[in-house]
């Protein structure tokens, strides 16, 4: 069964930083996944694909980076530059990779989310 744990979420004050990480388990073949990270009403935010080539919503664009580590079936989502309109629930989620279309792709599995708050 395909898991996805989210860990790393919390509140911080505008311009702060935080980075969030998300643990795959499971029956998934974790190179044939595109992996991503999405907010509230499903607005993603960053997305990687199965060769390392990422996209980034507008909003996040230089201020958030998104990386996989193979070895580790982790992904993570570092987030510099925090501001208040960024506070939500983010999401890990995965695609099979042929279906992979950016940080809209149709994703199929995806964690229960963590918590992030930025004050300001």
């Amino acid at each position: 069964q395909v898991q996805l744990r989210e860990s790393g979420g919390g509140s911080v004050q505008a311009g702060g930083s935080l980075r969030l990480s998300c643990k795959l388990s499971g029956g998934l073949t974790y190179t044939t996944y595109s992996l991503g990270w999405y907010r509230k009403n499903r607005e993603g935010v960053a997305a990687i694909d199965t060769d390392g080539s990422t996209t980034y919503a507008d909003s996040v664009k230089g201020r958030f980076t998104i990386s996989k580590d193979n070895a580790q079936h982790t992904l993570t989502l570092e987030m510099n530059n925090l501001k208040p309109e960024d506070t939500a629930i983010y999401y890990c989620a995965a695609v099979d990779g042929r279906y992979y279309s950016g940080v809209d792709s149709p994703w199929n599995f995806w964690g229960r989310g963590t918590q992030v708050t930025v004050s300001s």
